[in-house]
């Protein structure tokens, strides 16, 4: 008979999937990932995997919802911290955009990613959106200019740019829009 799990060890199986999800969809894209690739990569065997998700797709969803919206709420706290509006809002860029892309930007597959997450979960995108939005408007106080700067940023990603070219591009982005603003 087998031992039941503690909801400790169940999260942490579950994060450990998770993870290893994360990195076969980076690294093999959504479509060559199999669930064998997930569960050897997590150490645990399909059955165990299937206890804990669904299929293929609830599994990337899930991945990517907790990846992609556990920024948002260290992003509000760094919008709020003390500093210059520049400071903040390089900050918010920091934990939105500049983490989140030094993971995926060397991976084979990342390209696909945002497409994919788009057309299985497009109501967590916009969440998403929203959360950066409200990030941005927290740190400027207009939500007009936030749209915009939120369009911009976004328009950043186009050309896939190493993490040293988008890093210098949120730079003069950020002191377009909050340069000599205190």
């Amino acid at each position: 008979m087998s031992q039941k799990l503690s909801p400790e060890a169940l999260e942490a199986r579950r994060t450990r999937i998770l993870d290893a999800a994360r990195w076969c969809f980076l690294n093999f894209g959504f479509s060559r990932t199999t669930l064998e690739d997930i569960a050897q990569r997590a150490s645990i065997s399909r059955t165990l995997l299937y206890r804990t998700f669904k299929d293929k797709e609830d599994i990337f969803v899930q991945c990517f919802d907790a990846w992609v919206l556990s920024r948002v709420e260290p992003a509000k706290q760094a919008g709020m911290q003390t500093g210059t509006t520049r400071e903040r809002l390089q900050r918010v860029c920091q934990c939105l955009v500049l983490d989140c892309w030094s993971e995926m930007a060397d991976a084979p597959m990342a390209t696909e990613f945002q497409d994919v997450y788009e057309r299985l979960r497009p109501k967590v995108a916009w969440n998403h959106r929203e959360g950066v939005l409200e990030c941005v408007d927290q740190v400027l106080g207009d939500a007009e200019a936030s749209w915009v700067f939120l369009l911009a940023l976004e328009g950043l990603f186009a050309d896939r740019p190493p993490r040293d070219v988008l890093t210098a591009r949120i730079g003069i982005l950020v002191d377009r829009f909050a340069g000599g603003a205190a």
